[in-house]
């Protein structure tokens, strides 16, 4: 029997043949490849390298992933859309992306949205403490989204990853987020640092509650982990530094998607309470 996906593969070529009016002939010397090959590719029955859909992708002018992502759009207008963004800058596409959030989110979500505060950023950014802090100024309930993603799990984060692995994790991690959109309409939700990994959950993060990205230096990250009792990081100290480095440059600019960023360094915790506070009810956010 035909596998189904390589039968799927093959209605994309034809299909993406046809929208740019290639005969099958002159697609296949224009990808380097014989007729016969081609026409196998069409009817789902030649199993090509990936060097061979390299080929045939490049001759359509489109990506690898249209001949091989089931979930890729088949529009021509994706195909436009994505040639206008491919050279763009990332503050043209963070703009892009806030037009396109303003023309199709709505101004019912706009200001439910509002009514949840999620605070992202590493480990030691002050989530926990500060994100009590402002939940009780705001007087809406403080969630631990670490804390629901063991009540989804039934046991704790350590063993999550000992016993399941990180997709466990991340699946565990996506639920405990859709159940807290659900149970709290409004809430100071503290994330855990590394939500921003998984691009359909922390998407559906932004889309639901205002975020905002306590920033700090690596070095206060450290100390305050260590603060806090952890002495793990202590353990080859200057290889955890340069991890902790790497992982924040890494996910930098995911965290400076955030509606508000805040530096937390050289700042006591009362004046971060207050600078917090300013920027939740200066940005218009009605959690009370």
């Amino acid at each position: 029997m035909t596998d189904p996906f390589l039968i799927a593969l093959g209605e994309r070529i034809r299909a993406l043949r046809g929208r740019q009016g290639h005969s099958r002939r002159s697609l296949a010397a224009a990808a380097g490849l014989s007729e016969r090959h081609l026409a196998n590719l069409e009817l789902g029955t030649g199993n090509a390298s990936v060097l061979v859909l390299q080929q045939v992708a490049a001759a359509l002018r489109c990506a690898l992933a249209d001949l091989v992502d089931p979930a890729a759009p088949a529009s021509p207008h994706w195909v436009a859309i994505r040639a206008l963004l491919a050279n763009c800058s990332e503050a043209d596409l963070e703009a892009a992306r806030a037009r396109l959030e303003a023309l199709f989110a709505g101004q019912t979500q706009v200001a439910h949205r509002s009514l949840r505060i999620a605070l992202i950023g590493l480990r030691g950014a002050g989530k926990s403490t500060l994100g009590q802090r402002l939940a009780q100024a705001l007087r809406v309930p403080f969630v631990e989204l670490s804390r629901q993603i063991e009540a989804v799990a039934g046991m704790a984060i350590d063993q999550i990853h000992a016993l399941s692995g990180a997709a466990a994790y991340r699946r565990y991690e996506r639920r405990a987020l859709e159940l807290t959109l659900q149970q709290w309409p409004s809430a100071v939700i503290a994330t855990p640092g590394g939500i921003v990994s998984d691009e359909t959950t922390f998407e559906l993060l932004l889309q639901h509650c205002h975020t905002v990205w306590l920033r700090a230096r690596p070095e206060d990250h450290m100390s305050r982990v260590i603060a806090q009792g952890d002495l793990r990081p202590m353990a080859g100290n200057d290889e955890a530094m340069g991890d902790l480095r790497r992982i924040l440059a890494g996910r930098t600019p995911s965290y400076a998607r955030a509606d508000v960023t805040i530096d937390t360094s050289g700042q006591s915790e009362e004046a971060a309470v207050a600078e917090l506070l300013r920027a939740v009810v200066g940005s218009g956010t009605a959690a009370t």
